[in-house]
């Protein structure tokens, strides 16, 4: 989508190329004379978000659209672009009733400029690398998240439609769509962060949309390991040396729990010589590998036409020679054809599923198996998960907003019709502190895991006091 098609609006209509001047005086054709001028409204202490702001800043904006040509904007720098809203602002603000100091017209210039070449009130949220989530629940109530604790922000948008127009924007980008037939949509922005939104009639106070966000440098193991104590220096041996031995693995959690942040790294242990092929509905995976081809999910067109969904893309995946194939995330019914990948020769694949356990994640894909319509016994579906995985991750956000990884489970086999597994790492919990922080320890549970001959196998020798059952307080 080009940025001319970002910027339209129906009242953007000019004839001469680029951002035409702004007369000085209001008896032009294209700015007719008021009847009379209203008295002057002064805006002291308005803190940028009060209701006479508000209203400066739509008017403000409603006029630079009416003198905005889209013409030469795919020429423009979006340096140059910056400038001439800026400039062009400061006349529209010469021309206006409302008196504003300085404070108050750089923070107008700048939300015009985010208006129309970002996505308005959320851009200076965006612009702080402390929000993990941003959450607008409604137009004039929007909660961030930083540093695991939801937070109650001044930020607003001016009104409902105000807010329909930023997602619109975001989600027609990547030729999505929203309304009243399709009230819901997942989409992403170019930094890679996930943003579903909602309208109504399913929303029913108003339109709202979450956004999550991903570092702009992405997280690496020694971050989890030292700065957010996400699991011991142990444990990240094994999960390294997991992914290079091309061992299947799942990453359980709920939501927010990191599973796509710890993908995000394992991935980055397979080696520059394999062909990756990833799947997901948006994409926002982040790998570092030269040879990787990245697939996206379709939506349904207005006529109900053209979708493309997860299980097509895993059969096409086959098709292209992969070494691994990634999914951002297993749903239904391509979890089926995702375990016979792993069965017939894609060694060292990766998923996440949404579960609160590793035995869960098991009866959650025997479920989705169940999805395929392919009547398989329940045994047999179970033969094919023992079969196709080999350890499950799991990890999990505490109540003081920390992640961890609380259980690393190998999958043994079958014992009957139950599938049997065994922990290697664990996370106990012990308490919370006087400030709400959790406490506890991880420990290895003294097993020696079945796996450890297979990392033999790949030349990676692990240290013998690693599955010792040692305890970590973090």
């Amino acid at each position: 989508m080009s940025l001319r098609d970002f910027l339209a609006t129906p009242a953007t209509r000019t004839s001469k190329p680029g951002l035409q001047a702004v007369p000085e005086t209001g008896d032009s054709a294209d700015m007719p004379v008021a009847d009379a001028a209203p008295p002057a409204v002064p805006l002291a202490a308005f803190h940028g978000h009060s209701a006479a702001y508000l209203a400066l800043r739509s008017r403000i904006h409603a006029k630079l659209l009416e003198r905005f040509d889209l013409a030469a904007i795919d020429t423009l720098s979006k340096q140059s672009l910056q400038q001439e809203i800026a400039s062009m602002t400061e006349r529209l603000l010469a021309e206006d009733t409302t008196a504003v100091n300085e404070q108050e017209r750089k923070q107008l210039i700048r939300d015009i400029q985010h208006e129309m070449l970002g996505f308005g009130p959320l851009e200076q949220l965006m612009a702080d690398p402390a929000v993990s989530d941003i959450l607008v629940n409604r137009y004039d109530q929007i909660y961030v998240e930083r540093q695991g604790r939801l937070e109650l922000t001044p930020v607003v948008f001016t009104d409902e439609k105000h807010l329909l127009r930023i997602i619109d924007k975001i989600v027609s980008r990547i030729g999505r769509r929203i309304d009243e037939s399709s009230p819901m949509v997942d989409a992403r922005l170019p930094d890679g962060s996930r943003v579903n939104a909602v309208i109504p009639p399913v929303a029913l106070d108003g339109p709202m949309m979450s956004i999550r966000r991903f570092a702009r440098t992405p997280l690496r193991m020694d971050n989890l390991i030292q700065d957010l104590k996400s699991l011991t220096p142990g444990m990240a041996m094994v999960l390294e040396a997991l992914a290079k031995a091309k061992v299947n693995m799942i990453i359980s959690g709920g939501t927010g729990a990191g599973k796509t942040t710890l993908l995000n790294i394992l991935s980055g242990y397979i080696p520059a010589a394999e062909r990756v092929v990833t799947i997901e509905d948006a994409a926002e995976l982040q790998l570092q590998q030269p040879h990787v081809v990245r697939l996206e999910t379709r939506p349904p067109n207005i006529e109900g036409r053209g979708e493309i969904t997860q299980r097509a893309l895993v059969r096409n995946a086959l098709r292209m020679r992969p070494d691994r194939i990634i999914i951002g995330e297993v749903r239904g019914a391509e979890a089926v054809d995702m375990l016979q990948a792993m069965n017939t020769g894609h060694e060292g694949s990766l998923t996440t599923i949404h579960a609160n356990s590793p035995r869960d994640s098991l009866a959650r894909l025997e479920n989705m198996v169940g999805m395929a319509g392919l009547n398989l016994p329940h045994q047999a579906a179970r033969q094919q998960i023992a079969a196709a995985i080999t350890v499950i991750v799991q990890v999990l956000r505490l109540t003081d907003g920390k992640r961890k990884i609380t259980s690393i489970q190998e999958i043994t086999g079958m014992e009957g019709e139950v599938v049997t597994m065994q922990e290697i790492f664990a996370y106990t919990q012990t308490g919370v502190g006087p400030g709400g922080e959790v406490q506890g320890y991880f420990h290895a549970t003294g097993v020696r895991p079945k796996f450890a001959d297979r990392l033999k196998g790949f030349g990676i020798a692990l240290p013998d006091n690693v599955f010792a059952p040692e305890r970590h307080y973090q």
